[in-house]
């Protein structure tokens, strides 16, 4: 079963708490802090394979978890790291969140962290000093990162075949390659796309066969709109037409125009147009359906074809593979230009400019809401029910980022309550 879209709850692991523990050793008195540190939580990664040509795996199994970091123990010994989870996916896989791409694997063996474990808490034994020789903190470890994706899968192909359904394009991938769709003499034979090889000459050619398009498919109607996707990923796209159609202009600009409706880059893929079916016709009549083809394609790259009778057949394939190759050159030529000078400027955040990374907000109940990517990593790490010196460290590194004067400075007071992401405290401080 062809499975080309799934849904998936991706969870990476989250970081093992720190530890709380003071040596005990006989002939050692008032040994100091060693609670050790915890492990960081599993990753989520996504593994490109060749082996893989559908996403049905994801329709049975929709959750991927990462294995959790381990807590922290005495005698300073870290909890063990959370092992990663490998998803193997097929190549052309999308993974996007909330329509945003977060990653697109087109590559054999390419792989990609999608979630990111959660760091693990520091022990008491990282927070020793020589005025805090005794210190009960440890941090809890952080969640890792967590949210539903949307998988898609786009073919990666050299030539994708397009045209109305019973046009011939099964039976031309069944004779010009070892795949070996379903063919019968009706619309809608094919109804998940195919893949085959073409052997020419000293080479070859991946070919996607795509289920027909009809009039309207960029907007839903017939099967074409649930796999224009797949043609999306092609380097050249092969426009095969019923040599006994009784409008060849009409047939060629109708699949045009649903191309373009889908992706206006579509409508610029370098195209070869192909009549089909010449078997039985007159040389007259094929040659005036040829010429009525070139006047609405408007060029020359258009060809005749029997591929039961394999009329016709090494002259396409032939103009197919040279095509494929001038694409494949000019996108390596335009990649090696955007490494040399994308013309990009990148900003870094200096560690100062990320302490001042934060905002204070008063709200109408006379609460205070505080945010700011570094600020919320601490608050997320602190034990709150692990003792008054855990919520006092957080206090500290408010003081120093300059957040309690902010708050202050708004009217904040010793009751007055601060919220930082889920965690609620009193402010304290006089």
């Amino acid at each position: 079963m062809f499975v080309d879209t799934a849904k998936v709850t991706i969870q990476a692991g989250k970081g093992g708490d720190g530890a709380v523990s003071f040596r005990h050793e006989i002939y050692v008195d008032k040994g100091g802090p060693d609670g050790g540190d915890g492990g960081r939580g599993g990753d989520v990664i996504f593994h490109a394979t060749k082996n893989l040509n559908t996403l049905i795996d994801f329709r049975f199994k929709p959750e991927l978890k990462a294995k959790p970091g381990q807590s922290g123990a005495k005698r300073n010994k870290r909890g063990r790291s959370g092992e990663p989870l490998i998803v193997k996916v097929p190549m052309g896989t999308v993974v996007k969140v909330d329509g945003n791409v977060l990653a697109d694997l087109t590559e054999d063996d390419q792989e990609v962290v999608i979630a990111k474990g959660g760091d693990g808490g520091f022990g008491n034994a990282h927070f020793k000093s020589s005025v805090r020789q005794t210190p009960r903190i440890a941090e809890l470890g952080e969640p890792g990162e967590a949210f539903e994706a949307e998988l898609e899968l786009k073919l990666l192909a050299d030539v994708g075949l397009v045209g109305f359904p019973n046009a011939g394009k099964s039976t031309f991938l069944s004779v010009v390659s070892n795949a070996t769709p379903e063919i019968a003499d009706y619309a809608f034979t094919t109804l998940t796309p195919n893949l085959g090889v073409a052997d020419i000459d000293d080479g070859s050619l991946l070919i996607a066969d795509i289920p027909g398009l009809i009039e309207g498919a960029s907007q839903g109607k017939g099967l074409g709109d649930a796999f224009l996707r797949h043609v999306e990923r092609t380097s050249v796209l092969l426009h095969l037409i019923d040599v006994y159609s009784n409008d060849v202009e009409h047939d060629y600009a109708t699949i045009r125009h649903e191309l373009a409706d889908y992706s206006p880059d579509l409508a610029e893929r370098p195209e070869v147009v192909a009549l089909t079916k010449i078997e039985g016709l007159d040389d007259d009549i094929v040659d005036m359906q040829l010429e009525l083809a070139r006047k609405a394609a408007g060029h020359d790259n258009v060809y005749a074809i029997s591929a039961p009778a394999g009329r016709g057949i090494k002259d396409l394939l032939r103009t197919l593979r040279s095509t494929v190759q001038e694409v494949r050159r000019a996108a390596e030529a335009a990649a090696a230009e955007g490494n040399e000078n994308d013309g990009i400027a990148r900003i870094t955040l200096t560690s100062e400019q990320e302490s001042k990374a934060w905002e204070v907000v008063k709200m109408d109940d006379g609460s205070y809401v505080v945010t700011g990517q570094r600020i919320e990593k601490f608050a997320r790490r602190t034990d709150f029910e692990g003792g008054y010196q855990n919520v006092n460290r957080l206090r500290d590194i408010m003081k120093k980022m300059g957040i309690a004067h902010e708050l202050r400075r708004q009217g904040a007071e010793g009751d007055s309550i601060i919220r930082i992401g889920r965690s609620e405290f009193t402010f304290v401080e006089q």
